[in-house]
């Protein structure tokens, strides 16, 4: 069965889909210096707003634009929804957690009423009362691969015939004192900005931001007259088991996890049009992931790293790369690695937007904990 998209509904530091797009591919970052703690100090972070956003606001906001992109209005009783985060509630926990330390006036009490709204599928649960549905509601939480594991299974619970329609994606609002300490600690934050793949890159960007797909049967999406960005051909899921917070030496497991990939989408290497690569900024993530991409493709095959120009959104990094991925196909158009000068790596990076005939394009996510995770899509 045929599994195509039909809405997308996103919102970074370059905004939302059409205008992140035109801010993407006319070569714009949304990577800024803030402050929005003042007792740790500036550093270039991408929020959507001026100040942290709020998970569950959200993910209804990303939810109403893919129902808008789509033709679609609640209710939708049988869609299903698959809707993941890494950092998930992380906010909403460290405040808790210092009121409770420090309660002032019964606030404790009265901020732990409702703590059972704070737990980790919530986002997912919260799209899915948006939507008054009774289908399957799925949440998954992998690390960076996230996204492409929540779309991957909104794919299968349509190819198996549970649904003929999945919200699928990810939401990440990670800006929170214990995630920028945790990451400064590991020592993987930039200290100017994200340089995926430069010679001279510093480490990541955090930012902020959401992606959610409208997934249907391509029967369900004819019935409808709907638009269709482009189709999911197959994904592929493994893990390293090796290092916490490292890439396995020689990307094995990262290999294992793309000729998965293609060959459920009944693809070969030399069928891929476009990369859009994981492309944090770190050192060991981009070393690896080029020496990935050199032992399995051809040497011309195009690539690039959004991540230059959104930020590092972790959970939610590769749903957003996904929506850029239909963009590309719809729009034919290859988007740029914003912020690579100086490239380390022998690869074809586009360094600024240009036309191209898009077939077949792969997103990449390589998370901690050894997530693997790679999305096919095709132009129908």
């Amino acid at each position: 069965m045929k599994v195509v998209v039909t809405g997308i509904g996103s919102i970074c530091c370059l905004g939302t889909l059409e205008t992140s797009w035109q801010n993407l591919i006319s070569g714009q970052s949304g990577i800024r210096v803030h402050q929005p703690f003042p007792e740790l100090e500036a550093r270039p972070l991408a929020l959507i707003g001026n100040k942290p956003a709020e998970l569950l606001r959200l993910t209804r906001l990303v939810v109403t634009l893919a129902l808008k992109d789509a033709n679609l209005l609640p209710p939708l009783s049988n869609c299903g929804v698959a809707i993941g985060s890494s950092r998930s509630q992380q906010a909403v926990w460290e405040k808790l957690a210092s009121i409770s330390a420090f309660p002032i006036d019964g606030e404790a009490g009265k901020s732990l009423k409702d703590w059972l709204e704070t737990l980790p599928h919530m986002g997912a649960i919260a799209a899915a009362r948006q939507i008054a549905t009774i289908g399957p509601v799925l949440a998954p939480m992998a690390a960076c691969a996230t996204g492409i594991w929540s779309i991957a299974q909104g794919f299968e619970l349509i190819q198996t015939r549970q649904c003929d329609m999945v919200i699928a994606g990810a939401v990440e609002a990670p800006i929170t004192r214990l995630t920028l300490a945790g990451f400064k600690q590991m020592g993987a934050l930039a200290k100017t900005g994200a340089y995926p793949f430069d010679r001279y890159r510093e480490g990541l960007v955090l930012g902020e931001g959401a992606a959610v797909l409208v997934l249907e049967s391509l029967e369900s999406a004819k019935r409808r007259g709907a638009k269709i960005y482009g189709q999911v051909l197959g994904f592929g899921l493994t893990n390293d088991a090796h290092y916490a917070n490292a890439p396995e030496e020689g990307g094995w497991n990262a290999i294992a996890a793309i000729k998965q990939c293609l060959e459920r989408s009944n693809l070969s290497p030399n069928d891929i049009d476009y990369i859009h690569a994981h492309g944090t900024a770190t050192q060991l993530n981009d070393r690896n992931e080029a020496q990935v991409i050199r032992y399995l493709f051809p040497q011309n095959v195009p690539i690039s790293s959004t991540k230059g120009a959104t930020g590092h959104t972790l959970g939610a990094s590769g749903a957003l790369g996904t929506a850029f991925c239909l963009m590309g196909l719809h729009h034919q158009i290859l988007p740029p690695c914003i912020g690579l000068k100086e490239s380390e790596f022998d690869l074809n990076f586009v360094r600024k937007a240009r036309p191209c005939e898009i077939r077949n394009v792969l997103c990449l996510s390589f998370g901690f904990g050894g997530q693997n995770a790679v999305l096919a899509l095709g132009k129908i």
